[in-house]
């Protein structure tokens, strides 16, 4: 009896020892048999987006305070330094016949950056919407004014240290001032400005993409019969590289041209101030303009509730406007500036 419990003892093991290796056969798979993985999904955008560009940055530059540096575009100013950084450039018309840029800055550190010049009121509005430090060479009384009524961060030439600002040799005066964005940042610091600006900034895709609109190549705008800005599609970069008066617009130092991601036109009413030549610019209130990316452009509208308040583009059906990530320049033109749109 006790033999036949052994042998019932021993079939059981055996019978066990035979499932456990037959499940261990089966976990391996066969080596003619395709293994799947699963797909990983990189991440290659590394730190922060940009509130002026889009453009992905380190967040200790994302997270600092906006500069905005007034630059001079007299003929004899030709050509700037460090504009090719600016993340959002504004071209104004200015006493006729002649326009002057706004560069915001963020993400970039140019070690030059010039000529500078002087403020007007609509470019302190400017500044005041992205609450930044504003690099200047003083300014009309109306700005100055301005310029104290709305707290901005100020960095003139006219009160600050010959360390901060300096003359080269190749310019005469007033069109060969210049500083760097070293000196810039140190010396907002020295003032104690805050060292982050309060922003909302634009929209931006994550990557870059097409719009459904109208052809548009090359976009010409004649502020004035002595001065005009062209933009030229790019196929192979994507981008629309600038000329301004019938020559490539260049960086002054590396002599690489000046080249756009997106383009806003901005239509706005102006008028001349009464016995001046200086010009009032509405930039708050609504209106119309254009975008452009990519070789195409679409009609839009713009809106800005008050002075400080952010400019807000909307497409056709109500949506805020959505741009690519890269260099965005908004030309403000007025009922006297032309615009040609060519589809090749």
């Amino acid at each position: 009896m006790k033999k036949l419990g052994y042998i019932l003892i021993a079939i059981l093991l055996l019978i066990t020892l035979v499932s456990c290796k037959k499940d261990e056969v089966e976990e391996v798979p066969n080596s003619d048999d395709e293994v799947i993985e699963e797909p990983v999904e990189e991440n290659t955008k590394e730190g922060l987006q940009s509130p002026l560009s889009g453009l992905y940055a380190e967040e200790e530059k994302v997270n600092r305070r906006i500069v905005g540096i007034m630059f001079d575009n007299h003929p004899k100013a030709r050509w700037q330094a460090g504009l090719k950084d600016a993340e959002l450039i504004y071209e104004f018309p200015v006493e006729a016949p002649y326009t002057r840029y706004l560069g915001f800055f963020l993400i970039n550190d140019p070690e030059a950056v010039g000529p500078i010049r002087s403020a007007r009121p609509y470019f302190v509005t400017k500044v005041a919407e992205f609450d930044a430090v504003y690099v200047r060479a003083g300014g009309s009384a109306a700005a100055n004014q301005d310029v104290k009524d709305l707290g901005i961060s100020d960095i003139s030439a006219l009160s600050s240290s010959y360390k901060i600002f300096y003359r080269i040799d190749e310019k005469k005066a007033p069109n060969n001032l210049y500083t760097s964005m070293e000196a810039i940042r140190a010396h907002q610091q020295e003032l104690g400005f805050e060292e982050t600006s309060l922003v909302e900034g634009f929209v931006f895709n994550d990557d870059d993409k097409d719009i459904d609109g109208f052809e548009a190549r090359i976009i010409s705008i004649d502020y004035n019969s002595q001065n005009n800005t062209k933009y030229i599609y790019d196929v192979d970069t994507k981008s629309y590289l600038r000329e301004k008066d019938g020559k490539a617009h260049i960086d002054e130092l590396d002599k690489s041209q000046l080249s756009a991601k997106n383009i806003i036109i901005q239509e706005v009413n102006s008028r001349l101030i009464p016995n001046s030549v200086s010009l009032e610019i509405d930039l708050v209130g609504e209106g119309s303009g254009k975008y452009f990316t990519n070789g195409k452009g679409i009609n839009i509208k713009w809106m800005k509730e008050d002075r400080k308040g952010k400019t807000t583009y909307y497409t056709e059906d109500g949506q805020e406007l959505t741009l690519n990530p890269g260099a965005t320049w908004i030309q403000i033109v007025n009922e006297r500036a032309e615009v040609i749109i060519d589809q090749e």
